[in-house]
């Protein structure tokens, strides 16, 4: 009998994309005023996609802005002065791109969540009212799809960090039908 239950890694995990649809890892403080540096290095790094549309790129930033300010917000990474969060970016297949927020893991005190997630009991007057709380609801409509994980899947590592990942679907000319 195993001592670790065993499930299947995600797609990601099993097979990395070849060097060339790889970005090196970007690694920050843990400070939401790094977030402006975030956003200029994932938009320098996008430059690498040329057929990126406009849009798309921005929606990127965006989320990913989001991404990184709950990490420094809910995670130790913006609770210790020596916090860090990592961010990553990839073309897994063509057409499709990843951007993963890691951060430090759990925080010590009681007030942060633990894992991301979207309010759900909310009124509609709850949303109007909200100064908070929309950043992942944002992620979830801007991204093609977007989840989170344990860097590590192991009950013994729980609390050593979470990825929170978004991916965007390019259109390129063979699904819209154009020529190049």
């Amino acid at each position: 009998m195993a001592i670790v239950p065993h499930t299947p890694a995600l797609n990601h995990t099993n097979n990395p994309p070849p060097a060339e649809s790889r970005w090196e890892c970007r690694v920050y403080p843990g400070q939401l005023s790094q977030t402006s540096q975030v956003r200029a290095d994932l938009d320098t790094d996008l430059t690498r996609l040329l057929t990126l549309p406009g849009e798309v790129r921005e929606e990127m930033v965006l989320c990913v802005s989001e991404m990184f300010a709950n990490a420094c917000e809910h995670s130790r990474s913006g609770q210790d002065p020596d916090g860090r969060v990592v961010r990553t970016l990839e073309a897994p297949v063509p057409g499709l791109v990843r951007v993963s927020i890691i951060d430090d893991g759990t925080r010590t005190d009681t007030t942060a969540d633990r894992l991301p997630r979207v309010p759900r009991r909310r009124t509609r007057q709850d949303w109007e009212e909200a100064e908070r709380g929309r950043g992942l609801l944002m992620v979830g409509h801007l991204a093609s799809r977007w989840g989170f994980r344990p860097v590590l899947d192991f009950p013994f590592c729980e609390g050593l960090g979470t990825v929170i990942w978004a991916e965007f679907t390019l259109l390129t000319p063979a699904t819209t039908g154009g020529n190049r």
